[in-house]
């Protein structure tokens, strides 16, 4: 099945509100004589800049979506910090990162809390972007397989089959996050058919063909044509290099179709 690319930026801790609307002005011009992209691409900016990013959207209509990086299963009460779909979709937001591994490294996050932030998400018409991914010591335990399908029924649970073709998962080997290292095209490839496989098992064959599975971990704009030429990879969910305008567009445009 020809599934559209999808590239999207995770800002992560990083931009001022200034710094973030003068990086998309600044994408904008990058993409914007390069023709049809045939790419989904997302930028996922901190709360802070949403609503700035998004009204520049919505003033130059580029065709570039706004993502959310996190957000709360609940849609309002006593949770200090959090922000809910509701305020998300106020913003018109389209898409939320559910599940990275630093948010369940660093604040806990479990599986069961990523199950429902996920059915919360397609409840208010939010994409998720579900990350799963394992760390160099179970990689080299051989136990990749075992944690990804364990993150990876856990996300489907309850999920019906329409439900779960709306889904975007992103495999991110967590020791690839931010330390140059990369998996290869062929190692990234391996462990997307096994999610593709999990999702197959765990919902319907004809549901994991539509799902579509992005790598993460050090993409660039030098090896991300590498990895769109194996079968399997439909994008990337890019960290540092999304930070900067002329690396980014280069991966959007490495993603393309040929």
């Amino acid at each position: 099945m020809d599934r559209k690319p999808v590239i999207a930026g995770n800002w992560k801790m990083n931009m001022t509100t200034s710094a973030a609307v003068k990086l998309v002005q600044d994408l904008e011009y990058k993409l914007e004589d390069k023709g049809n992209l045939d790419v989904d691409v997302i930028v996922c900016p901190p709360f802070t800049s949403l609503r700035s990013v998004s009204t520049v959207f919505e003033y130059d209509k580029p065709k570039i979506a706004v993502g959310a990086q996190n957000m709360h299963w609940e849609e309002k009460g006593a949770f200090t910090g959090e922000i809910s779909p509701l305020m998300l979709k106020d913003l018109a937001i389209r898409y939320a990162i559910i599940g990275h591994s630093e948010r369940r490294q660093y604040f806990s996050e479990t599986d069961e809390m990523v199950n429902k932030k996920i059915k919360s998400a397609l409840n208010h018409k939010i994409t998720p972007i579900v990350c799963v991914g394992e760390t160099l010591e179970e990689r080299e335990e051989n136990k990749t397989q075992d944690k990804i399908k364990k993150q990876v029924i856990a996300a489907l649970e309850g999920l019906q089959g329409l439900e779960v073709r709306k889904l975007v998962f992103a495999y991110e080997p967590i020791w690839a996050i931010g330390t140059g290292q990369t998996a290869t095209p062929e190692q990234a490839n391996d462990v997307i058919r096994f999610i593709r496989a999990t999702i197959a098992s765990a919902s319907e064959p004809e549901d994991a063909t539509h799902v579509r599975i992005l790598y993460g971990g050090s993409v660039t704009a030098d090896n991300i044509k590498s990895l769109m030429a194996e079968p399997e990879i439909d994008g990337a969910l890019v960290g540092g290099a999304s930070l900067e305008a002329e690396s980014f567009a280069g991966i959007v445009l490495g993603a393309r179709h040929s």
